[in-house]
């Protein structure tokens, strides 16, 4: 009997480590998977700030990811394959832009277009963008009184008590 009882406590204790080992590895895998998490979103993120707010920033802007807009100013766009370098205009303010990302600049990018770099701030005074993105100032303008289309006539739909029917107006 006295056997019987050892054997069953030697197998209960390997099943027991077991289930231990299990629950430790488990443990550890969701710990690096919630590490893992947290640092992609801390990779990711991003704050916007106009060229006035990040001249306001001081030195908290060497150490954060930034996104800046404003229009390119005229003559300024100077390329080099991907590598572009231009100036960012926003009222009296003007911020330098070196932009080498991996993909050359949209075509709607060019003088006076409207420009977001996505980048950090370098303590030269000049933004390093590693994503760029333009919009082009024509196509989101505002339509002019004359140009608008004649509005399309609108559909109803009526129930009456056996069918329903479609009127025009």
């Amino acid at each position: 009997m006295l056997r019987v009882q050892l054997l069953l406590g030697a197998l209960m204790s390997n099943q027991g480590k077991t289930y231990l080992k299990f629950g430790g590895a488990t443990v550890l895998i969701l710990f690096l998977l919630g590490y893992l998490a947290y640092t992609g979103v801390q990779d990711s993120k991003s704050y916007y700030v106009t060229i006035t707010e990040l001249h306001k920033l001081g030195n908290g802007a060497y150490t954060k990811r930034l996104r800046v807009a404003g229009n390119v100013q005229p003559g300024s766009i100077r390329r080099n394959g991907t590598h572009v370098q231009f100036v960012l205009m926003e009222q009296d303010q003007l911020l330098p832009v070196d932009y080498t990302g991996t993909e050359a600049p949209p075509d709607t990018f060019k003088d006076d277009s409207q420009a977001l770099a996505d980048g950090s701030f370098g303590h030269d005074g000049v933004f390093h963008a590693k994503a760029l993105q333009a919009k082009c100032a024509s196509k989101y303008a505002p339509q002019q009184p004359g140009n608008q289309m004649e509005a399309a006539p609108t559909k109803t739909m009526t129930k009456g008590p056996e069918h329903s029917t479609m009127i025009a107006n």
